[in-house]
């Protein structure tokens, strides 16, 4: 994260006005068991992955005090396309850039999450990798298991997300204000195999779909 004040600034009036006034007034989210959500780093907190504001949705949902701390995590390939897409994206939103297929080069795609936990941060991961269908949960990445396991001591926030795949879906640019809930479910913890996780955690996230009360689509 950038040190510069200025952008410090930019930040901060960005997610306090401009996120806030879209997730929270215009969608009006609702969350369910926000006490769940961390209260300080090292922590994951993760989610399916539908709309394109899934991840400042995320944000909204915690302090503006840890802002600082919160670090979503995203595609080299999808985010980085230009100059200036990837300045806003790295020193506004703060995301930390992935490069999918790294593993199969001998190198550990993970590396800049796992710093980043180590510094006391709170990252928001979608394992699905990509967006899927509004309101499913499509197959987990094992990425997850192994960033888990790597800090078994860090928790593991399951997020269920409903409405935001309406209110903005994957491909369009024309906000439908629609009434969105998020369902925080209670930490898990990568103490055991990465495919252990994996599952007991795709295993949490239909959990936390199924107890929403969501209305049947048109």
């Amino acid at each position: 994260m950038s040190r510069n004040p200025f952008i410090r600034l930019l930040r901060f009036l960005f997610f306090a006005v401009v996120v806030r006034a879209v997730i929270l007034v215009a969608l009006g989210l609702t969350v369910r068991n926000r006490e769940r959500l961390p209260k300080d780093g090292p922590a994951l907190v993760v989610a399916n992955h539908n709309s394109n504001l899934d991840a400042l949705a995320l944000m909204s949902l915690m302090p503006l005090k840890l802002l600082s701390k919160i670090r979503p995590v995203a595609a080299v390939d999808y985010f980085f396309t230009s100059k200036a897409k990837a300045w806003f994206v790295t020193n506004i939103i703060g995301i930390i850039p992935v490069k999918r297929g790294s593993a199969k080069e001998g190198g550990n795609p993970l590396l800049a999450c796992e710093e980043a936990l180590d510094r006391g941060e709170i990252l928001v991961l979608f394992p699905e990798g990509s967006r899927g269908e509004p309101e499913t949960l499509g197959k987990l990445k094992k990425g997850i298991g192994h960033l888990a396991c790597a800090r078994p001591k860090v928790p593991v926030v399951p997020v269920f997300m409903h409405g935001l795949g309406k209110a903005l879906p994957k491909g369009s640019s024309l906000l439908v204000p629609f009434n969105c809930t998020a369902s925080v479910g209670e930490p898990l913890y990568g103490t055991g195999t990465y495919n252990e996780f994996v599952a007991a955690l795709e295993e949490t996230m239909i959990k936390l779909g199924e107890e929403e009360k969501k209305p049947a689509w048109e």
